[in-house]
């Protein structure tokens, strides 16, 4: 393999998402990077290769260990990936979501960003309107390329929000 390519994962990551970045990572002849932020995290060290040791902000909390990879989502993605021969590794890090996979990229090299677009629905909305879009600070903040899986795509019918009169 000769390069990376980045991929933001989340705990319900669709699977379209995933077959999309397995692509690219076998047309680049990358290793595919699957990366998990835990936003309520930040990082106390990093090392060469893009992971991060972490503690969670809430010191009062139960865990005060360093956030670990899901292992369930782990083995969803390591089956879609093995399918289409690609090879492929896992990364937890820690803090705002853009900035992290933004770092890794940058560590890495990597050819590519993805990321899958918002979920619908009032509690997404919410919580891009006080934390931001993932891939507008992506595709703003960093120079990689940057590709955006559409989740759930509006109906041709439907008027995007940008869209609207008001």
């Amino acid at each position: 393999m000769t390069g990376y390519v980045v991929l933001g994962v989340t705990a319900q990551q669709p699977s379209a998402v995933v077959d999309h970045a397995v692509r690219f990572a076998r047309h680049f002849e990358a290793v595919l990077v699957c990366a998990h932020v835990a936003e309520g995290y930040y990082v106390v060290a990093e090392h060469a290769d893009g992971s991060v040791e972490s503690r969670p902000m809430d010191s009062d909390g139960p865990d005060w260990d360093t956030a670990v990879f899901d292992a369930d989502l782990a083995d969803r993605l390591r089956v879609l990936a093995r399918a289409e021969q690609v090879a492929v590794e896992f990364r937890q890090l820690a803090g705002e979501t853009g900035r992290a996979l933004s770092r890794l990229a940058e560590v890495l090299d990597a050819e590519m960003i993805v990321v899958g677009s918002r979920r619908g629905g009032l509690r997404a909305s919410m919580h891009e309107f006080f934390s931001g879009s993932v891939a507008v600070h992506l595709a703003h903040r960093q120079p990689r390329p940057l590709v955006v899986i559409p989740v759930t795509p509006l109906p041709e019918d439907t008027r995007a929000p940008w869209e609207q009169q008001g």
